[in-house]
Parts: structure tokens; C-alpha cells; sequence
């Protein structure tokens, strides 16, 4: 049986963007791919807009974390996601062999639930198209 891929998500503060996308991969991706999300200066803490956006979803994220990237996440991941936050080009080091996939996705953090939600769903539908495309397996 193939290695699930491992994917890092990555954005600024590693409070909303990229803990959907964890979630969302969690969910849609059990046994096909491995997730972590960090933040190029995380806060902390994840959003209660954003835990209450995806219990909407039935996935509940309240026992993920939110972390500051490292090199050694980096050096985890067989792909490394940034979503709004800067190109992957700007966060893996020059020998970093891994896939790298940006994608330009707003930051929900403050705007109307309405647009969480929107911005939620996009995600979702991102997160989707890529575990399809990774197939579980490890290159």
C-alpha cells in the first residue's frame, strides 16, 4: 500500500485559511493524504468564526493548533500549499524538491460570515481537486 502524500498548508497567521484547508483534508483526504498547517507568523490560536464555519460543514476542527513555520515542516511535505499568504517559492528553500502550489485565496479573517463562508467553500473545493490529484500516494 502507497505512503499517504503529506501536504503543509500554509498562510500568514495560520488561523483561518490554512486550518481549513487541514480540516478539509483531513476530512476529504483520510488515508490518502497526511496534513499539517502552519503560518509565516502564526497567532496562536484558530478563529471561532472559522471553527464555527466548518462545524457547518460537520468538521470540527477545535483540536488542531496553530503553528509558526518551520524548516523541517517544509522538509516534511511533499507538497507545500501557501494560500494567499506568499508564493511557496518565498517559503521552500532553493533545494526543497517537493511540489509547490499557490493559491490566491482572500483572507476571511475579520470580513462578514457571509464571506467566510464563500471563502470556506472555495477551499473546500481546492482541497478536493488536489487530494483527487495527489491519489494518496507519495512521489
Amino acid at each position: 500500500m502507497p505512503e499517504p502524500a503529506r501536504v503543509l498548508f500554509v498562510c500568514v497567521g495560520n488561523a483561518c485559511r490554512s486550518q481549513m484547508a487541514e480540516g478539509f483534508a483531513k476530512a476529504h483526504g483520510s488515508g490518502k493524504v497526511e496534513v499539517r498547517s502552519a503560518g509565516t507568523s502564526a497567532i496562536g490560536f484558530i478563529t471561532r468564526d472559522v471553527i464555527t464555519t466548518m462545524k457547518e460543514k460537520d468538521i470540527d476542527i477545535t483540536a488542531q493548533t496553530s503553528d509558526q513555520l518551520t524548516d523541517e515542516m517544509v522538509g516534511w511535505a511533499d507538497v507545500v500549499v501557501t494560500l494567499g499568504c506568499c508564493t511557496a517559492d518565498q517559503i521552500c528553500p532553493v533545494s526543497y524538491e517537493g511540489g509547490k502550489i499557490d493559491w490566491p485565496v482572500e483572507d476571511p479573517l475579520g470580513r462578514p460570515m457571509e464571506e467566510m463562508r464563500r471563502i470556506r467553500d472555495e477551499i473546500e473545493t481546492r482541497v478536493k481537486a488536489l487530494v483527487e490529484e495527489l491519489g494518496g500516494e507519495r512521489s
